[in-house]
């Protein structure tokens, strides 16, 4: 059975998460805390980071989410989530790197820093200058959300994809920490309502992390 190294609010293991439960595979959760820098953890991942996933029996270990992703897309047939010509899947991994990269260094990485780790680790109040920059970038994205689906009915074309798994990842943490106000993007706000409202987002929905309380919309499909 694999096991995947997590805490609640990483974005990249939600990413893995979502794949996991549209393909069907299963795992057990281990929370990891990555910035403890715990030695076990770190003979793992050197990098100190999570995702990972080991499988014990097979002796198999992944790191990083879009090698794991990889890996059990190519390995796991149900729910192909990178398909299509060339051009469209090319297309899929550029839209999970905006999403890796510029979603989670513009939005993700400032709210997480000011609302959890400054409370968590370092018993310290946010700033609010750094939480209005990364609400600002958040709109400029769901703007960019709602470009692309008037061009097609999901992120990167017709059928659902890893594209979209890894918006939604991102998505899901900024909302726990109330980094959006949907009011002016109908679109995006429709997309996003669907995929909560798929089996394999119900689980990261449901989940809390210690000391922080999401909005009270964060969890319901209707919001």
């Amino acid at each position: 059975m694999w096991e995947l190294f997590q805490f609640p609010l990483c974005p990249f293991s939600r990413k893995v998460r979502l794949l996991l439960g549209e393909k069907g595979v299963g795992y057990d959760l281990v929370r990891e805390s990555p910035w403890e820098r715990r030695d076990e953890f770190l003979d793992i991942n050197p990098a100190g980071k999570t995702p990972v996933m080991v499988d014990k029996d097979k002796g198999s270990t992944l790191i990083d989410s879009r090698a794991i992703c990889e890996y059990f897309e190519e390995t796991v047939d149900t729910a192909r989530m990178i398909t299509g010509p060339a051009p469209n899947r090319a297309e899929i991994r550029r839209l999970v790197a905006w999403f890796d990269e510029n979603f989670y260094v513009d939005v993700v990485a400032p709210l997480m820093h000011e609302r959890m780790f400054k409370r968590l680790v370092h018993r310290e109040a946010p700033d609010g200058t750094a939480l209005r920059e990364a609400m600002k970038a958040a709109d400029s994205h769901l703007d960019y959300i709602d470009y692309l689906l008037d061009h097609r009915r999901w992120i990167a074309g017709a059928t659902l994809s890893l594209a979209d798994l890894a918006a939604a990842a991102q998505i899901s943490v900024a909302d726990y920490l109330g980094g959006f106000n949907w009011s002016s993007h109908s679109q995006a706000k429709a997309w996003y309502a669907g995929l909560k409202s798929r089996p394999s987002f119900r689980p990261l929905l449901n989940e809390r992390m210690e000391v922080i309380s999401p909005p009270a919309h964060y969890d319901k499909v209707d919001f």
